[in-house]
């Protein structure tokens, strides 16, 4: 009777290299419980680890590339500088969990939760993380560049500095969230609940903000060049200095926007279209 892959963990780092070497099938570890255990720079890549508890799990620098973490509980895993490209984590749960500096991209982590997760300096380029639980995750200068975040929860996160070139976060909830000085160059927003949020000095050229939430949100010094706010709620919007127009010229779109109580003094809003915008109350002075 063969020796099940659970075992040959257990007994080391040394002998699952070897037992890896000479077991030609994808080692199926689904189900095992691995909760607590010690397995810093081991090899798991290809690895079946559905509805596997990696809970308090040490994986730093560790290969899980191309690995089936779905339904996976990965809560409180310290992940720093693993590989994690292309796995398969639907449903996963990694509250809490350590993945700074991680390799995601091209990772499929749809209706995972990772609030409270810590992610700085993580690369989740092309991710689909449709769905996914952020809050109070912290993403400070992560790429996210061309990640799926639709319908994503981001609440109370940090995404300081964070890249968000050409990301999808239509139907967003990105309440109360950091986002100062983060890079939005034509980030799909539209639909998204930004209310509160802090976007400070972001660079969002065309970026779509059709039918946005942003009550009450901050983006005093944003770049906003051909940005389109379409529909957009901005009442009550600090929008102080922002740059509607570019060095072309380009022109933003408020059409049908609500700027009710916004505040654009010191604003650049030459060619900006307001057709059919709610102006009323808002401040224009500089």
């Amino acid at each position: 009777m063969g020796v099940s892959a659970d075992a040959v963990l257990r007994r080391g780092a040394v002998a699952w290299l070897h037992w890896r070497a000479e077991y030609l099938e994808v080692p199926d570890l689904s189900d095992a419980d691995l909760s607590g255990m010690n397995l810093r720079g081991t090899d798991l890549h290809d690895v079946n680890l559905r509805r596997a508890n990696l809970s308090d799990v040490k994986l730093v620098a560790a290969n899980l590339s191309g690995s089936n973490l779905s339904n996976s509980i990965l809560d409180r895993a310290d992940l720093v500088n693993a590989n994690l490209r292309s796995i398969e984590s639907i449903n996963c749960r990694a509250v809490g969990a350590d993945l700074r500096w991680a390799q995601l991209d091209d990772a499929n982590l749809m209706g995972s939760n990772f609030s409270a997760a810590d992610l700085r300096g993580a690369n989740l380029a092309g991710v689909n993380a449709i769905s996914v639980d952020l809050t109070s995750a912290t993403l400070r200068c992560a790429d996210l560049d061309g990640i799926r975040l639709n319908r994503a929860t981001l609440c109370y996160a940090d995404l300081v500095e964070t890249n968000l070139a050409q990301a999808d976060l239509s139907q967003a909830i990105l309440t109360e969230t950091e986002l100062g000085s983060a890079h939005l160059y034509q980030t799909n927003l539209t639909q998204a609940w930004l209310n509160r949020s802090h976007l400070v000095n972001v660079y969002a050229a065309y970026a779509n903000f059709e039918r946005a939430n942003l009550t009450r949100a901050d983006l005093a010094w944003a770049n906003l060049t051909k940005a389109s706010f379409l529909g957009a709620i901005l009442h009550g919007t600090n929008l102080r200095g922002v740059n509607l127009t570019g060095a072309d010229l380009s022109r933003a779109d408020l059409t049908g926007a609500d700027l009710r109580g916004a505040n654009l003094s010191y604003a650049k809003l030459e060619r900006t279209i307001f057709t059919d915008a709610n102006l009323t109350d808002t401040i224009f002075s500089g």
